[in-house]
């Protein structure tokens, strides 16, 4: 396993980190009572794998269920300074609700401290005003201090100017973050480069499910990606980009780790391995839509959201669009394009439908500054067309 220096934590961090939301017994915690055996048994066997891949980062979060819980019954078993442990606990509407969150997370994991402690879900300009009003980092600071959060990131899900102001919310500021970046998805790449700055730890989430859906790819990308599985293709290209220090996995059993293991095997052969896979996956994108990528459109003068008409997440809605068509992600799609208007800040704009609802002279004002503002109007109600369906929630919303 390769590792690399964690920013200005100066953790060896192995490339991919073990991530705690998809083997727990489902989204609503309960007691150990109530919890089926056999999925902590299933989380114990993830684990080990994990560690016998060399993979010591295990990261969760307190809205996963009974995640910490079952972790507070499995991590006892290892060595406790052979692991660095993660939670994660969304702004609390005040400080002492913060403090008991804090409290409650350290007692599920049977912890007396965590390796790497993030606020989770600074998602917008009101979350980072709440953070900011209430004080979490500042009560996070503390927490250092006494040593039961060694180092202090957030996770985001944010646009990029709010997730920018995240990063410089002070001098000090955070000492790494949780974000997405993936070949699917570079628009965050400003984001990369300021925590670089900072020198601060960067941790990639969900680079297989939001980063494309690839434990169950199209054959579309299977064949353009090949030789390499589509996850593997993808964590080359993550790990070559500069910044990155490790992948999350959200392995439900132990075998989801093998392209991963793949990737790692491969790395130092990157340079030779990506650049003709990108070539093709270039050219299958342009060929479909004149893009050579599907985020080619949604970011060059058309709003984001809370600047929109009607609150339309309409980059999204076209880098969605995009990607259905050139590499026939129609399902990905479907799943990402269906959660808007549902999943509030974690994947914001309103119901793609109520396109039909904004005035053609406001949506025209809105992409005027588009190179492609004749082509928004058409391609936005195609989206709604082909990907339109049954709103879909978020997986903690799920049960």
């Amino acid at each position: 396993m390769h590792y690399r220096r964690f920013g200005r934590t100066n953790l060896q961090m192995p490339v991919f980190s073990t991530g705690g939301m998809r083997y727990q017994d489902g989204w609503q915690d309960k007691p150990l009572a109530e919890i089926d055996a056999k999925t902590t048994e299933n989380i114990e066997a993830v684990i080990r794998r994990s560690l016998d891949h060399g993979i010591h980062h295990i990261e969760t979060a307190r809205g996963y269920g009974p995640s910490e819980r079952q972790l507070g019954q499995v991590l006892p078993k290892f060595s406790r300074e052979d692991l660095i442990v993660q939670t994660k606990i969304g702004p609390a509407d005040t400080a002492e609700e913060f403090e008991q969150h804090f409290n409650e997370s350290l007692e599920k994991l049977n912890l007396d401290h965590v390796d790497l402690f993030a606020i989770h879900g600074i998602n917008s300009f009101d979350v980072l005003e709440k953070v900011k009003r209430v004080g979490h980092l500042e009560i996070a600071r503390r927490w250092q201090q006494q040593g039961r959060a060694k180092w202090i990131g957030f996770s985001t899900h944010a646009p990029l100017d709010p997730l920018l102001q995240t990063l410089d919310i002070d001098e000090h500021g955070f000492d790494y973050v949780n974000l997405h970046y993936y070949f699917i998805f570079q628009r965050n790449r400003a984001a990369v480069d300021l925590a670089m700055r900072r020198d601060m730890g960067v941790f990639i989430i969900s680079p297989s499910d939001k980063g494309g859906k690839l434990y169950e790819p199209p054959d579309r990308l299977v064949e353009l990606c090949a030789p390499l599985h589509p996850i593997t293709f993808n964590d080359l290209w993550t790990l070559s980009q500069p910044g990155v220090h490790t992948l999350s996995v959200g392995a439900s059993k132990p075998s989801d780790y093998d392209e991963h293991v793949e990737a790692d095997r491969l790395l130092d052969q990157a340079d030779e391995l990506l650049p003709p896979i990108v070539e093709r996956l270039t050219d299958a994108m342009r060929d479909e839509t004149g893009l050579e990528h599907p985020e080619g459109m949604s970011w060059d003068g058309v709003p984001e959201h809370y600047d929109a008409p009607g609150n339309l997440n309409m980059p999204i809605m076209l880098w969605l669009h995009h990607l259905a068509r050139g590499w026939d992600m129609t399902e990905y799609g479907k799943m990402r394009f269906n959660m808007l208007g549902g999943a509030d800040h974690w994947f914001p704009g309103a119901k793609a439908d109520s396109f039909k609802d904004v005035p053609e002279a406001e949506l025209a004002a809105a992409v005027s500054g588009s190179p492609y503002a004749a082509e928004i109007p058409a391609l936005l109600q195609d989206a709604v067309d082909s990907l339109g369906g049954e709103a879909v929630k978020r997986l903690s919303e799920s049960g």
